[in-house]
């Protein structure tokens, strides 16, 4: 049985769908969507920043943005679109966070993985020294 909910931008009720938007709002989006495109589609356009893309169309930035990450404008045809890193907010083509937070993230866990590493040895270290060994009294010598 389809599940309803409401829209995430006008609040109506709608029967859930992937783009958790209802159907006004979707045919909305659909023409801003056709607006870009028939833009950056033309030639000369093609290498449009998103600004430029914005000044044209006026369409707004997050929008356009959305639909990069969404894949439905491709960065291989029109390479200075793309969206913002979920970290830094640098301007990206693919994935959620740009090379250099990446990398951070990338370092900071082999440093995590380290000190953790580090922490076991030394834990296990001390319990072989506090490890006391006692005469069995059961045992003759």
């Amino acid at each position: 049985m389809p599940e309803l909910d409401n829209c995430e931008r006008c609040g109506r009720l709608y029967v859930r769908n992937a783009r958790r938007i209802c159907d006004v709002c979707r045919k909305e989006e659909d023409k801003l969507f056709e607006k870009v495109y028939q833009y950056i589609r033309k030639r000369e356009n093609r290498s449009a920043t998103i600004i430029e893309v914005v000044e044209a169309t006026g369409v707004p930035e997050d929008t356009i943005m959305r639909f990069v990450k969404e894949g439905r404008l491709r960065t291989a045809q029109f390479p200075n679109l793309g969206y913002r890193c979920e970290k830094c907010g640098t301007l990206i083509q693919q994935g959620k966070l740009c090379i250099k937070c990446t990398q951070k993230l990338q370092t900071d866990l082999k440093k995590h993985e380290e000190e953790e590493k580090w922490k076991r040895e030394r834990e296990e270290a001390e319990r072989r020294e506090r490890t006391y060994y006692t005469k069995d009294s059961r045992i003759d010598d």
